[in-house]
């Protein structure tokens, strides 16, 4: 890429940050939502049987962020080196762990009404995943050729002197 500048490239991250996360707040909406719907009206004999009771006890029926295994989201998720190869990559593992678990769930649910919209985060998984992809790209063939190592030998000289 001729004429590749960081601040070029960060300027570019900042646009697709702007634009991308209010897509991840749309799936976490979209997840939200679909939650609610299934937890509304269960009866606390329902939501005992089901294992949802330690969930209520905390939360309600209010829609808390977490992992299946129950583990809460928290910011610290969010992994950022400063080095935008390995912010990348990291980026790129997010969307195929995040596929992952919507192909685990429609392995495991048959309701269209919540098959449906999974279906639609997942294809924005794979989307997100190939942007990542096209922007390591972008990246890595403008680093010096002679490197057999990825990283990016202009910041390193900054400070390397």
């Amino acid at each position: 890429m001729a004429g590749f500048s960081l601040k070029g490239f960060y300027f570019n991250i900042l646009y697709h940050i702007h634009h991308r996360w209010p897509d991840e707040l749309a799936h976490m909406e979209m997840i939200c939502a679909i939650v609610h719907q299934l937890t509304k009206n269960l009866t606390a004999e329902e939501l005992q049987e089901q294992g949802f009771a330690p969930y209520y006890v905390d939360h309600t029926i209010g829609l808390w962020p977490q992992a299946a295994s129950g583990e809460p989201w928290s910011a610290s998720m969010i992994q950022s080196t400063g080095d935008p190869i390995a912010d990348l990559h990291e980026d790129m593992g997010a969307e195929q762990k995040a596929r992952l678990t919507y192909d685990n769930i429609l392995r495991l649910i048959k309701d269209p009404e919540v098959c449906d919209p999974i279906r639609y985060l997942r294809e924005r998984e794979i989307v997100h995943y190939q942007r990542f992809g096209e922007s390591l790209r972008l990246i890595t063939d403008d680093l010096d050729h002679k490197n057999i190592y990825a990283f990016n030998p202009d910041f390193d000289k900054q400070f390397c002197k």
